[in-house]
């Protein structure tokens, strides 16, 4: 079930990677230069991308894998090689395309079915894992649960995502964000700490038995963000 909440920050998200920040968005997932500080994003997104391939079987052939918030599509492509059937899905018919337009023709034994759309959308049907690379940092620590909630009874055996871990060094970045103007801001992260969430967790029924079993940060510059994997008990 979706929240007000929940409603209204997808629609600002989709308003900032669908116009605001398409550009910017394209360069940074691409080989162009970048600044110094976007090469660190760059180089974290890289990392954490590598990291939650790696809490993945390296064999993915007849395996289902959702790639929620997609983007550009890196992700699925490399779960794709492993053999999976991806279904990538983004709320913005731009990134979209971008990823479409980027994705190689041949995958091997995989395929990826590149889809814009809401994440939480039942009619993309049952998945191995779930991937989610920072798509749910935006959300409060109680979408958080909610989202994976509604997934959980469609998923056999992963929920693999990130959360924005809640650190003095996010905060201060957080807050100098604050000074650039509304129109070049991007929306909100909102930092939680993973004992938090699982509180959160523990209050939805349908992740009743779903527990964490491991994490970790990456920090690299201006990029810090923790993966979560969580799993049935």
């Amino acid at each position: 079930m979706t929240t007000p909440s929940y409603v209204a920050r997808r629609g600002e998200l989709e308003a900032y990677f669908d116009r605001t920040a398409v550009e910017a968005w394209k360069r940074l997932t691409s080989d162009a230069p970048v600044n110094r500080i976007r090469a660190t994003v760059r180089a974290g997104r890289e990392a954490m991308r590598n990291r939650l391939l790696s809490w993945l079987p390296q064999d993915l052939r007849g395996q289902r894998l959702l790639d929620a918030g997609c983007g550009t599509g890196a992700l699925a492509i490399e779960a794709a090689r492993r053999g999976a059937e991806v279904v990538a899905v983004d709320l913005s018919p731009t990134l979209i395309a971008l990823a479409q337009e980027r994705a190689p023709r041949d995958l091997g034994a995989g395929r990826v079915t590149f889809a814009v759309g809401d994440m939480l959308n039942p009619a993309f049907g049952r998945f191995d894992h779930v991937v989610a690379m920072d798509s749910l940092i935006h959300y409060e620590g109680a979408d958080i649960a909610r989202t994976l909630a509604a997934l959980a009874p469609r998923v056999d055996s992963k929920l693999i995502f990130t959360i924005a871990p809640r650190t003095a060094a996010l905060a201060a970045m957080h807050a100098l964000g604050q000074l650039f103007p509304r129109g070049n801001r991007s929306p909100a992260i909102a930092p939680i700490a993973l004992s938090s969430l699982e509180r959160h967790m523990a209050a939805q029924n349908a992740l009743g038995d779903w527990r964490v079993a491991q994490s970790g940060k990456i920090v690299s510059g201006f990029y810090i963000s923790q993966a979560v994997e969580a799993r049935r008990s």
